[in-house]
């Protein structure tokens, strides 16, 4: 039997339609982040929430208010055990998307006062429970924790400086 030739035609015709298959799929390409879950995006914002908190805070005690350091601190707490539930980017902590409200639903400026910190504390409590659907079992405990650290903060933040 005698072996068979390949035609020059048959082989570039043969190398053209390899080399289409294989630029047809070509390298493959960096798959997209998955998108957060709703979990991972809740922590985000609460660690947003909580860092315009402290800010507000830090501004009271920078004027005198030195009295308000234990509750700026146990935000400050709140945000590092918040930071260990997110990994890659918005781990530090990123402002909450310009659609969704601050828990003071209000589009002023926050103006570092006692009633302006008391009435966030008092509306992030109360938001807390609502926040708590759908969530792990580790995380809904957290979420709940910092709530009733917040309404504690309601009663307890001092009438004056």
């Amino acid at each position: 039997m005698r072996p068979r030739h390949l035609s020059r035609r048959g082989l570039l015709a043969g190398g053209a339609a390899a080399l289409a298959a294989c630029s047809a799929s070509g390298p493959a390409q960096p798959s997209a982040p998955a998108p957060d879950s709703p979990e991972t995006v809740l922590v985000k914002q609460l660690i947003a929430e909580k860092e315009r908190t402290i800010a507000l805070y830090s501004a009271l005690i920078a004027d005198g208010g030195e009295r308000l350091v234990p509750f700026r601190d146990r935000h400050q707490a709140h945000v590092a055990e918040l930071r260990k539930h997110v990994t890659g980017p918005g781990a530090t902590g990123s402002p909450a998307p310009s659609g969704s409200p601050s828990p003071s639903g209000s589009a002023e400026p926050d103006k570092p006062s006692l009633s302006r910190l008391r009435e966030l504390e008092r509306k992030a409590a109360a938001l807390r429970p609502k926040q708590l659907a759908g969530l792990s079992p580790g995380m809904a405990q957290l979420i709940a924790s910092i709530g009733a650290c917040e309404a504690a903060h309601v009663v307890a933040l001092p009438k004056s400086l």
